[in-house]
C-alpha cells in the first residue's frame, strides 16, 4: 500500500483543493436531485483526489458514511466506519493505495489507476 504519488510536481495543493471540493459540489447537487448514483461517483472521485490530505481524507469518508446511511446500505456503513480508522493515519504517512475510489466495494489497500482526468493534479 506504499504510495509514490502525493501532489503532483508543479501541481499546487490549492488547485488539489479546488478539484476536490468540485466534486464535493457534484456530491450536493446530484443528492439534491436524488440521484444517489450521482452522488456516489462524485464521492468516489473526491476520494482519490483527497488521499494526500488528511483531514479532507476524513471528510469524505464521513460524506461517503453519511450517503450509506441514507441508503440504508449496512455493508457500505461498515465498511467506511473502518476507513474512518485508517484515513487520517494512511495519508499523514503516505501509507494508501493511490487512486482506490474508498468505497466497500473494494478492498481498502487496493491501488487502482487514475482517472485520466484526475492524473495531472495527482501525478503519473
Amino acid at each position: 500500500m506504499s504510495n509514490d504519488i502525493a501532489i503532483a510536481a508543479g501541481t499546487n495543493q490549492a488547485d488539489l483543493i479546488q478539484a476536490w471540493e468540485r466534486e464535493l459540489a457534484g456530491a450536493a447537487a446530484a443528492r439534491r436531485r436524488l440521484d444517489p448514483g450521482g452522488e456516489w461517483s462524485h464521492l468516489e472521485r473526491a476520494h482519490i483526489l483527497s488521499q494526500p490530505m488528511a483531514m479532507r481524507h476524513v471528510r469524505t469518508h464521513l460524506l461517503m458514511l453519511s450517503s450509506a446511511l441514507r441508503r440504508r446500505d449496512r455493508r457500505e456503513v461498515v465498511g467506511q466506519l473502518f476507513r474512518l480508522t485508517v484515513a487520517a493515519p494512511g495519508s499523514w504517512t503516505g501509507r494508501y493505495p493511490v487512486g482506490n475510489t474508498g468505497g466497500a466495494d473494494v478492498s481498502a489497500f487496493k491501488s487502482m489507476p487514475i482517472p485520466d482526468d484526475l492524473r495531472p493534479l495527482l501525478g503519473p
